[in-house]
């Protein structure tokens, strides 16, 4: 009888730690991901996220510069992303270097040297993502709002530095913009919100 009692909680405690780690459907993937866009652009913008078996694929091919990226389900908290198609080979890159195992310097260094040599492509022009992010955030489909999360800008300028912006090299306020990495390829202007007061716990 104990050892029954024992695998049944056994068989509880995994379904719902597969609950945790379930997939999202297409749908609620797509409806939460396009949160981090520019409203007037989420109707057209291409949407990448998850198969059931948590590969990363096209969910929905779009018609404009926007590609969007639905969070991980196998990571903590929340992040979507939303970018502009000119960055596609570097955000692409990035999750590639990761896949391999290479930690953030790692990736930093690889991409900068491709990005010298004119392996890896980047924009000539400013180019801006966009992230919706939270420890505490979550798609709530009943009304299809990603909550609890905030929203934060990433303008890449590559090569970019303060004296030639005259961006600081951190806030001056809260929230307020400023460049980091600068004189790198990953040069770019951060802007972080301060959160909303009713979900700054």
């Amino acid at each position: 009888m104990k050892k029954l009692i024992l695998l049944s909680f056994f068989l509880i405690v995994n379904n719902q730690d597969y609950g945790q780690n379930a997939i999202p459907s297409a749908e609620e993937q797509v409806n939460a991901t396009l949160q981090a866009a520019p409203e007037e652009k989420r109707a057209q913008a291409t949407v990448l996220g998850y198969s059931p078996q948590g590969s990363l694929v096209t969910l929905r091919v779009g018609r404009n510069e926007f590609i969007c990226l639905a969070d991980d389900p196998q990571k903590e908290g929340f992040s979507a992303a939303c970018y502009h198609k000119d960055l596609a080979d570097f955000m692409s890159r990035g999750r590639e270097l990761r896949a391999e195992g290479k930690n953030e310097n790692q990736n930093f260094e690889i991409r900068e040297a491709e990005a010298i040599s004119g392996k890896l492509k980047l924009p000539d022009h400013p180019s801006t993502l966009y992230i919706l992010y939270g420890k505490d955030a979550k798609y709530n489909p009943a009304n299809g709002v990603v909550e609890h999360s905030n929203l934060r800008w990433v303008v890449y300028i590559p090569w970019a530095t303060a004296e030639s912006t005259g961006l600081p090299t951190k806030p001056m306020v809260e929230g307020g913009p400023w460049i980091m990495f600068p004189g790198t390829h990953r040069a770019h202007i951060m802007i972080t919100p301060p959160w909303p007061k009713e979900d700054n716990f």
